[in-house]
């Protein structure tokens, strides 16, 4: 061997020791190393809580880390939000929403985090129709039927939110707008208990997902008068799309995502998309999605990110046309 040879050995054997032996680069490809907490910013056993849970259940089975689920309710989720966005970019704080995270820009007059820039969408999954459900006692058995009462008595015919400025909130009002008619908005501190008012018969309806109705709707004790998007689902094959029921708007496809804070590493970032991206073609995860209504895919960053910025500039639409004002 040449001298020079064994110069340039010398030289490279310590800097590659130096590559392969720093901690930062080992943590990012080793991830997850230690059990992942996701933040979810609502009460228990509404859409967004039920489905982290079950994509929760899947990583956890993938990685051989624990994957868990925290509730911290608030403010329209911006409390579990802010702590993510505030929390260390390692990829062990995550927070799960739905489309939600797109309206509260136009719910708040100021936010305690950059809502464009302090959290990094990682991926959406698990894209679900919004669904108008009544009590199964109620008196309406179709949409045309509760719009001709709601257009009769302005703000008598009432629907439950898991809260002011949620999406079923807003989509009530986009509702409202799309049919000439003004309800009330009832306001709860979650969607479940949005469910069980609609159940007792303390509201006339709700909107929600598909997720968080279904069962309910299977077992007979809330009735669905209409559905979001371009076609029924074969979950429902028997309740219409507002479209078919005459109402010039298709609703809205909610979707659920997970975020991670600002500077989380792309090797993080990118094992998380693949690990969702195959829990999403599991047999399990489909049969789940599509019980539940939903439609089982997954979208990367980047798309996720685009359908962000149009979804928050829909949402600035509908609130200019409401009576809501910002908190």
């Amino acid at each position: 061997m040449t001298f020079s040879k064994k110069i340039f050995i010398a030289v490279l054997f310590p800097l590659s020791l130096g590559i392969l032996s720093n901690p930062v680069v080992n943590a990012q490809t080793n991830y997850p190393a230690r059990p992942v907490k996701i933040i979810v910013p609502y009460a228990p056993g509404g859409a967004v809580d039920v489905v982290t849970r079950k994509i929760a259940q899947k990583l956890t089975e993938q990685t051989g880390q624990t994957f868990f689920v925290e509730n911290k309710a608030g403010a329209t989720g911006t409390i579990g939000v802010n702590q993510v966005a505030k929390s260390d970019p390692d990829g062990y704080n995550l927070v799960a929403n739905d489309t939600t995270y797109s309206l509260i820009p136009h719910i708040f007059k100021k936010l305690p985090f950059d809502h464009s820039s302090d959290l990094m969408p990682v991926s959406a999954f698990v894209f679900v129709p919004m669904g108008l459900v009544v009590s199964s006692e109620s008196k309406h058995k179709t949409l045309n039927e509760l719009i001709v009462d709601a257009k009769k008595e302005p703000n008598k015919v009432t629907y439950g939110t898991g809260g002011a400025g949620t999406t079923p909130h807003f989509v009530g009002e986009a509702f409202g707008i799309a049919v000439g008619a003004n309800f009330m908005a009832i306001p709860f501190k979650g969607a479940a208990e949005a469910t069980q008012a609609v159940l007792s018969n303390s509201v006339d309806f709700q909107f929600a997902s598909t997720t968080g109705l279904m069962g309910n709707v299977k077992a007979d004790k809330l009735r669905m008068l209409g559905i979001s998007g371009e076609k029924r689902i074969p979950a429902l094959p028997d309740v219409p799309t507002f479209a078919e029921s005459g109402v010039k708007w298709n609703g809205l496809i909610n979707w659920t995502g997970l975020w991670a804070p600002k500077g989380t590493p792309q090797l993080v970032l990118t094992k998380l998309q693949k690990e969702i991206a195959i829990a999403m073609n599991t047999p399990d995860m489909k049969s789940f999605s599509e019980g539940m209504g939903a439609e089982p895919k997954q979208i990367g960053s980047e798309a996720f990110a685009k359908i962000l910025k149009e979804s928050t500039e829909n949402w600035g639409k509908i609130a200019a046309n409401t009576a809501f004002e910002k908190q």
